[in-house]
């Protein structure tokens, strides 16, 4: 071990992929040897004495399970978020071809951030996130990686929270055929979000694993590919222009209005009909922070890892890699055909522009059920690594107990609850919060964990693969100086648009 490293005679409870652990002290480790770190051996926690007497149970003490499919599963529902609604507004200040860019860099940066994470996590044998951070830096990395995790986390749930309690009223005004929102308490948002957290959120975030989720991921998936079908539908049944008149009728069945030639080409001559492959204005720049969050899912993939059945790095990566592809295609199809259907007339959140054209309109009422529902279910994955870091922080050394578990989750969907319900301005509180946080847990934190965990006799400093580390972390505190930047200039103008976004 390097003299950088953090002193490893203070007992730590590793994690080893048949789900027992060991109390690890000098005396436990392998010496420090190149075989340590080929890639065809074994991680370090294979070397770890696994002993037939029965163990105490901890909180990390889960035995891999979790299929592969599962995993993806998993990992997909955690990156996709609901910023995916606003991506075509992104795209019509970026231009087809700039947003294609900014989506496919990010894209790679994200997949090589986590083989980082995972590269780190091989080295010592250590699959939580926090643990990284304290190998590497001690106590105050391993704080700074818990309450960068809660801060992002806790930023997300809440977003997704409050899209319930803006959306479900308007489903259930939708329903009953009305014109007007009543005063009727099955109306009010604050009630119905208490009612969703109650009745679904809680329910799936007391579960033990993780990987128990898969189904529900699975399930929200397929409600955003029904979001993104329907999307591209769409686009051949809206037309461009939007109808002056905005339809106001309580019918259920929309009729497109046919626009005649002459305004067709006024509209085209005018640009608001009309695509942009490169676009810069006003707005662009604060796009990017939104590109540059779009895969956020670091918190997420130790947990995923260390369930996963029959763990190895590089079936993980290929986990990450086939979530992060998905995604991304995901991602570039429901911005362009969103942004190809209203082009300069789309707004922050497309299910909104979809709605002056026919806020009574079947499909879109659907559509609106299937992102409630994703969204929905996302919340307990993004929850997990939040209570896994109070417990790296509090409760390191306790044995595993459901009243803790249970009374964790209960007080963290109760805390969001009460920041949706008395806070309005609670994404753009976590819009800075999240500037700060998401470019540490992406960029910042798997790169320095990385160059210091790495032995200086497997990759000396100057080593192209930790020089490659540095300038990854250095392009974090620029993608964090930028974001911040943005959202302090937009909140000095009174504009407020720069408001969150997982």
């Amino acid at each position: 071990m390097n003299s950088m490293a953090i002193p490893i005679q203070t007992e730590m409870v590793e994690l080893v992929p048949n789900g027992k652990h060991s109390s690890l002290n000098a005396s436990s480790i392998p010496s420090v040897g190149n075989d340590r770190f080929d890639d065809n051996q074994p991680e370090m926690e294979e070397f770890l004495p696994h002993g037939a007497e029965k163990k105490q149970t901890h909180f990390t003490d889960f035995e891999g399970k979790t299929s592969f499919g599962m995993s993806v599963f998993n990992l997909s529902n955690a990156i996709m978020g609901s910023g995916i609604l606003g991506l075509a507004y992104a795209m019509a200040n970026t231009g087809i071809l700039l947003f294609l860019f900014l989506l496919t860099a990010v894209a790679l940066l994200s997949s090589y951030s986590i083989h980082l994470l995972l590269k780190s996590s091989g080295i010592v044998g250590i699959r939580a996130y926090e643990q990284l951070g304290y190998r590497a830096f001690g106590t105050p990395g391993k704080l700074a990686a818990a309450v960068a995790i809660t801060l992002q986390n806790i930023g997300a749930m809440s977003s997704y929270l409050y899209i319930v309690k803006s959306e479900v009223p308007l489903v259930i005004q939708t329903f009953l055929n009305l014109e007007e929102k009543t005063t009727d308490w099955y109306m009010n948002g604050n009630y119905l979000v208490i009612m969703v957290s109650v009745s679904i959120i809680l329910p799936l975030a007391l579960m033990k694993q993780l990987g128990y989720l898969g189904y529900a991921s699975g399930f929200s998936l397929s409600c955003m590919v029904f979001f993104l079908i329907s999307v591209i539908y769409k686009k051949f049944n809206i037309p461009c222009p939007l109808p002056d008149r905005v339809n106001t009728t309580v019918s259920l069945n929309y009729t497109p209005v046919s626009m005649n030639n002459n305004q067709d080409e006024q509209a085209v001559e005018d640009g608001i009909c009309s695509s942009s492959l490169f676009t810069l204005n006003s707005q662009t720049a604060y796009t990017i922070p939104i590109m540059a969050f779009a895969f956020v899912c670091h918190p997420e993939v130790l947990p995923i890892y260390t369930e996963l059945k029959d763990p190895t790095k590089k079936k993980m990566q290929c986990i990450s890699n086939i979530s992060i592809a998905v995604m991304y295609i995901m991602y570039f199809l429901a911005a362009l055909f969103g942004y190809l259907t209203f082009y300069g007339q789309v707004e922050s959140e497309l299910l909104h522009t979809y709605s002056r054209v026919d806020p009574f309109d079947v499909l879109i009422l659907c559509v609106r059920v299937a992102v409630l529902t994703a969204v929905t279910l996302t919340v307990p994955i993004v929850l997990f690594p939040v209570r896994r870091a109070i417990q790296q922080m509090l409760f390191q050394d306790k044995e595993f107990s459901w009243i803790r578990h249970t009374i964790i989750a209960v007080i963290l969907l109760t805390s969001i609850n009460l920041l949706v319900i008395f806070a309005p301005s609670i994404l753009g509180i976590f819009g800075l919060i999240g500037a700060t946080s998401a470019p540490c847990l992406i960029f910042i934190f798997p790169a320095i964990f990385y160059i210091r965990i790495m032995p200086k006799d497997k990759e000396p400093t100057k080593s192209p693969p930790k020089i490659l580390a540095a300038l990854f972390a250095c392009l974090g505190v620029l993608f964090m100086i930028m974001s911040l930047s943005f959202i302090i200039i937009d909140w000095a103008s009174g504009g407020g648009k720069s408001g969150g976004s997982h």
